[in-house]
Order: structure tokens, then C-alpha cells, then sequence
């Protein structure tokens, strides 16, 4: 697995670290995982396509339009 080095502020670090121990994960892991589906989400080629969040009242509340079309 390829190594990458990257520099945060520590305010960055306590929000990172807040939402890994949230999912009950390192902050490596968090940040690997933040990655992976940032990298996911480019390759699908649509980034509006399905909005994913973490937080499942966001999603359900959202402006994003779901469903058939009104006529």
C-alpha cells in the first residue's frame, strides 16, 4: 500500500478525530476511509447522483430530489 504524508491543523484533527471515534475508528482509518469513498463518489462519474452522509436525518431532510417526477 502506497504511503502518503499530509499536514492538518489540529482543529481539523479534533473534527476528524470526533467522527472516527463516532464510527468507531482511528483517525487513520477515518481518513483512509474519507479517501476511499472521495475517490468512489469520482469514479462513479456523477456526483450528484445519490447524496451518502453520515448522519441519516441529513439525508432524509435533504433538497435532493428523490422519486418520480410531479406532474
Amino acid at each position: 500500500m502506497p504511503t502518503i504524508t499530509i499536514t492538518i491543523d489540529e482543529e481539523i484533527q479534533k473534527v476528524i478525530g470526533r467522527r472516527a471515534k463516532k464510527n468507531m475508528m482511528t483517525i487513520r482509518e477515518q481518513v483512509e476511509e474519507i479517501i476511499r469513498q472521495s475517490a468512489v463518489r469520482t469514479k462513479s462519474g456523477s456526483a450528484s447522483s445519490q447524496m451518502k452522509t453520515d448522519d441519516r436525518l441529513v439525508e432524509i431532510f435533504s433538497r435532493n430530489k428523490k422519486g418520480r417526477k410531479r406532474r
